[in-house]
Order: structure tokens, then C-alpha cells, then sequence
């Protein structure tokens, strides 16, 4: 039995200072003069329906373990379990499209790049050597991730390498 679970979650929106660029607060603009011209001011509401966001790091594993499958059935038990398709071609280049190696999905959080083998209609990997032992960060900062694993070197042993 095929599972139904969604393969994203929600941004958490209760967490304390997480900021999630909503932008200004529309109380400091409510009874401008601007704002007092309108007709509908007055009714304006002061809650939002802004989307925040997901996270599809669940979509990205489950790619990654269906990889040398036929893309047709990966596709067909994806697809039910998304609110969308555009994240999944964030990840899976289609035929004829641009192959990356990898793909940043978050600040600091890699995974990597897939294709539609044009020959067989299989999912691949673009590039199957790379790995998160021999990476190393951008920055000193921030804790680095290649499909779910710590980077191997630190930005010191980059630096020192490159």
C-alpha cells in the first residue's frame, strides 16, 4: 500500500524570532491619509493570507531513494503527494534542460542534482561521485549539509586546499 503522506511541511510559523519576510505591518498604514481616500479602508482587514512557505526536504530524500527507477512511476506516486509541481523540477532536470550537480535548497543545505536519462527514461544522478566528506563551506558560520550529511572539511581545510 502506496503511502498518502504529503512529502513537504509546513514553515513553522509559532517559533520565536523566526522571521518570514511577511514586510511592514499593515497597522502602521491602516488610517494613513493615503489609506483614508480609499473606499474600502475602512473594511480593510488587519490578518494576512500570506503563504509562508515549505519545506521540502521529505521530497528531496524520497527522489534520492528512487534514483535508477523509471521516472514515470517515481513521477506517478510523487505527484499525488505534492501541492505542486515545481518543487520536484527544482531537483530533477527534465530532458533537455540544464544538469546541475547540486542544488541549494536552503541557506546552507545541498542535495544532489538529478536528470531524466533521456535514453531510458530512468532517474539518475548527475554527478554520482560527489560527496559531502570531501566538501567543505562557503562560510565559518554555518553548519553545510549535502543530502542530509555534515560537510566532511571546514572552511579553514577549504581555504588551506584551494
Amino acid at each position: 500500500m502506496r503511502s498518502t503522506e504529503p512529502l513537504y511541511r509546513s514553515v513553522n510559523t509559532r517559533t520565536q524570532r523566526v522571521h518570514h519576510g511577511v514586510g511592514g505591518e499593515f497597522r502602521h498604514g491602516r488610517n494613513s491619509k493615503d489609506a483614508r481616500r480609499l473606499e474600502d479602508a475602512p473594511r480593510t482587514p488587519m490578518h494576512g493570507r500570506h503563504r509562508h512557505g515549505r519545506d521540502y526536504t521529505p521530497l528531496y530524500r524520497f527522489l534520492l531513494s528512487r534514483v535508477g527507477r523509471p521516472w514515470d512511476e517515481v513521477y506517478a506516486e510523487v505527484k499525488p503527494r505534492m501541492d505542486g509541481d515545481e518543487p520536484i523540477f527544482w531537483m530533477v532536470a527534465r530532458p533537455g534542460e540544464e544538469r546541475r550537480e547540486r542544488v541549494r535548497v536552503g541557506e546552507s543545505s545541498y542535495f544532489s542534482g538529478l536528470y531524466i536519462d533521456e535514453a531510458d527514461g530512468v532517474l539518475r544522478l548527475v554527478n554520482p561521485g560527489l560527496d559531502a566528506d570531501t566538501m567543505w563551506p562557503s562560510c565559518p558560520c554555518c553548519t553545510h549539509t549535502f543530502n542530509g550529511k555534515r560537510f566532511g572539511l571546514t572552511f579553514e581545510q577549504g581555504l588551506a586546499g584551494a
